[in-house]
């Protein structure tokens, strides 16, 4: 064998490796742009500052608890101008919360167990794992981005396109057949961990979930497509809490805020 067929060997052997850990945080923040903007193209925004302040302050508590509390871009929440029940969690950790979504909530424990579950997704890189790994090879191995920093508007340009089909798998994931059974109890879990660490009742994941499942309709839009009947959930959320017993504090005060804040949405 010639040195130049080995090294053909050794890439090959390196390329058929490759999987959505070999990519790095900062490619993973423009894939999530990109899907963040993609998503934006099929759901408006909802601009009430006050809301979307205190939904960031509230899920960077979250975040900083979580076992993935720094990303190359940070967390950011924004709320969609949305009737359905929905969510979607880019890998970037660009979270999205519709307004429907948020009407089930009834305090700040309920909506920090929204958000939890969201950033348990992010945690988990799960929406990265929605690129098939045929893409991640081929995007890996090209010499558009081999050795870029992406500084440039153009390099970023270059990642985008390179990417292009697995930012199509992502969105695709989030917005229509949404992640696996074992990924959504992945997340449920983590949201339970994280809202114990933080000092929330996980228990008000319990809550949400039983006023998703008096809407829920195999057939409907949102979450009844993308997600886990919310009973199966429930299950899982009950063994994750196991003995547990959470004790409140500060109670009215969180009460107060969360009026305060989402009381218009």
């Amino acid at each position: 064998m010639t040195e130049q067929q080995a090294a053909s060997v050794a890439r090959s052997a390196e390329a058929v490796g490759r999987s959505f850990e070999d990519i790095t945080p900062e490619q993973e923040y423009y894939i999530g742009r990109a899907v963040g903007a993609t998503i934006l193209d099929q759901y408006q925004p909802y601009d009430e500052q006050v809301a979307t302040d205190y939904l960031n302050l509230l899920g960077q508590s979250l975040a900083l608890a979580s076992d993935r509390p720094e990303l190359f871009g940070g967390y950011r929440f924004m709320i969609l101008d949305s009737d359905e029940i929905n969510a979607f969690a880019t890998p970037s950790g660009l979270i999205f919360i519709s307004r429907g979504l948020l009407r089930l909530t009834r305090s700040e424990d309920d909506l920090a167990a929204i958000l939890a579950h969201e950033i348990g997704h992010v945690q988990h890189r799960h929406g990265l794992q929605a690129i098939r790994t045929a893409r991640i090879t081929t995007a890996l191995t090209s010499t558009a981005i081999t050795g870029a920093q992406f500084a440039t508007s153009q390099e970023v340009a270059e990642l985008t396109s390179v990417f292009e089909d697995s930012i199509n798998d992502i969105t695709s994931t989030l917005v229509n057949s949404g992640y696996s059974r074992s990924a959504e109890r992945e997340a449920d879990e983590a949201a339970v961990e994280i809202m114990k660490r933080v000092g929330y009742d996980p228990n008000a994941l319990i809550r949400v979930l039983e006023r998703m499942d008096q809407q829920w309709e195999s057939d409907g839009p949102g979450f009844m497509q993308t997600h886990p009947a919310p009973q199966s959930r429930i299950d899982v959320v009950r063994n994750a809490i196991g003995s547990y017993r959470h004790q409140p504090v500060g109670t009215a005060a969180r009460q107060r805020r969360y009026q305060r804040a989402m009381g218009s949405v």
